[in-house]
Order: C-alpha cells, then structure tokens, then sequence
C-alpha cells in the first residue's frame, strides 16, 4: 500500500504500520513494513527501510533518516525503540536497539542489538556499537567498538544534526536497461542490473542494488542479501555460495564468499577478497584488496583480522538465519 509521499506500506502477518499523521517526505524506494509505529512528520530519504517483522519497531516524532538507512529488529528476540527527534546519517544501521531523544547517528554507523544509547548522544560516521553496549547520553561516540571521545553541548549537538540531516548523498549509479527476471524474492525496492543468476530460495530484500557490470554475480541457493546492500563489479565476478547470510547495508565488490558464512552488518569487502566457508565477517569490518578470510574464524576491525573462533552458538545463528529469510 503506497503512502500519498511515496513510501511503500506493507503489512506483516497481517500487521500494518501505525503512522502518526502524514509522513513529512518520503524518498523513491522508501519502506515501512509490520509492527512499526511512526511518530509525526517523519522524514526518510530514498531507499530507507524500517522493517518489523518479527518484533516491534518504535519512532517517535520528528524522525529524520537519511538514504538507504535501515531499522530493524532482531527475530522475537529485540524490538527497536527509538524516541523522538532522533537523526541518523545515510546508510546507518539501527538494529535492535534502544535510541533516547535528540540522539545523531551519522551516516554508516551502526547500532547492534540489545544496546541502549542515552539521550543527546552521537555516534560518529562509521562507529560500531556493539551488541549489548550501554551508552551514557550526552558524549560524543567513535570507534569500533564505540568509545566515548568527547562530551557533547546543546549548540554541539544542534549543529552535528543539521549537519547530518543535510547530508543527501547522489543515488548510486547503475547500468542503463531492465533488470533480469530471477526465480527468487526480489523485494520491490530492489535494483538488479545486468548477468545475475540465483540458486533456489534466495531472498534480495529491500534497498539493494546488484550490478554486475560487464561482469556477472551468482548467489548460491538459500543465500539470503538483507536490506540495502550493495554489490558492484568493477573488474571481476561476484561469486556468493548457497547458505550465506550478507547483512544490512554490506558493501561488496568482486570477491568470493563461500558457503555457510556470514557478512556482517554494514561491513565492506573489498575486491578481490575471498571469504571460505564457515567464516564469520562481523559488522563493520572492512578487509583489503584480495585478503582471504579463513574458514572457522571470526575477523572483524578495520582492516579485518580474527578476534576469535567460530563456535557452535555462532554457528546456530547462522543457521537460524536462514529459514527465517526463506520463509
């Protein structure tokens, strides 16, 4: 059900969205799905997604989000709470967490599950809030994981929030003509572009863009691309195996990842990397120019490195994963 600025309203097991009043814009491609409650006079830029299905998502008034930002919860485990006049930056990540008033979150950072960040924070461009954190509202958070740096005014704050509320970056650039039909769920919202080709029961959910170039991408059976990713050829293939979970907001180019791993939320993969199997790319990693990631670690930092060992919990996870995105 399309909103009368734009934004594609659908519902959850038969759950609709509540929106308080008309939304204040509504960029191309943006969407609310499930059980979301918006405030008044939310603005959300092109390709925002604000996703609730499973659990409950909350934003109060005055919310603004940029391009191709994205809120969701965590399964029945976390909902989102956000409170109002709330800020995040293009391309952040609000993942099962809790978000006081007047919070900014800049553009490309993420919030990860069951973290509560305190009233008037900011989380810088590119920060990681790890799961389970708690900030104090009032500072100013950077870093991987988030650390606080420096203590916030209210003339600090406004002016991180008009500057991060003016900032509209240019849609990504694709190749001209239609996209290929695929045998797959393509989310509505979703751009598909040139020799893509799909095994059985893959999900390409809302935001993302796969533009293969002169060049092509396959992704392997069951393999689900959460809302927002982008996949871009350049120079090469993008070879994705079955079984492989790419998170929100992943940025990827020609690489190889191979089956039964993960890529975390909001983490770029460079050319030339090559993930193996049963690997884990935590959210917000970024790895260099043709770095093999190797098979029963987990890497993460910038550039990646392994911070621990794969495990049975970590394994479940990935797991659990995907029949919830082929269902």
């Amino acid at each position: 059900m399309p909103d009368p600025t734009g934004a594609l309203i659908a519902a959850y097991h038969g759950t609709l969205p509540r929106i308080a009043g008309p939304l204040a814009h509504a960029g191309d491609g943006a969407v609310i799905l499930g059980r979301a409650t918006l405030g008044r006079g939310a603005w959300l830029g092109p390709h925002v997604v604000i996703r609730a299905d499973g659990h409950d998502v909350t934003i109060g008034d005055d919310a603004h989000l940029g391009a191709h930002a994205t809120v969701h919860i965590a399964h029945d485990l976390y909902p989102t709470q956000i409170g109002h006049r709330v800020t995040a930056g293009p391309r952040a990540v609000i993942h099962a967490c809790t978000i006081g008033d007047d919070c900014v979150i800049d553009r490309e950072a993420v919030v990860l599950d069951g973290s509560t960040v305190g009233a008037g924070a900011m989380i810088a461009a590119g920060a990681i809030v790890f799961p389970r954190s708690t900030l104090d509202g009032g500072w100013l958070y950077d870093g991987s994981p988030a650390k606080p740096v420096a203590r916030l005014t209210a003339d600090d704050l406004a002016r991180h929030r008009a500057h991060v509320r003016a900032d509209r970056p240019d849609p990504l650039p694709l190749a001209p003509g239609p996209g290929p039909a695929l045998d797959a769920f393509v989310a509505p919202s979703a751009a598909v572009r040139g020799r893509v080709s799909v095994g059985e029961g893959v999900g390409i959910w809302y935001g993302c863009v796969l533009d293969a170039g002169a060049h092509r991408i396959e992704v392997g059976a069951g393999t689900n691309i959460q809302d927002n990713s982008t996949l871009l050829c350049d120079d090469g293939d993008i070879v994705i195996g079955p079984d492989v979970t790419i998170g929100h907001n992943v940025t990827m180019a020609e690489c190889r990842v191979e089956a039964n791993s993960l890529v975390g939320i909001g983490a770029i993969i460079a050319a030339g990397t090559v993930v193996e199997g049963d690997a884990l790319v935590a959210a917000g990693a970024e790895t260099e120019p043709g770095q093999r990631l190797t098979a029963g670690q987990v890497w993460g930092g910038r550039p990646a490195r392994p911070i621990g060992p794969m495990d049975e919990r970590k394994r479940g996870m990935l797991a659990a994963t995907l029949p919830t995105y082929r269902a």
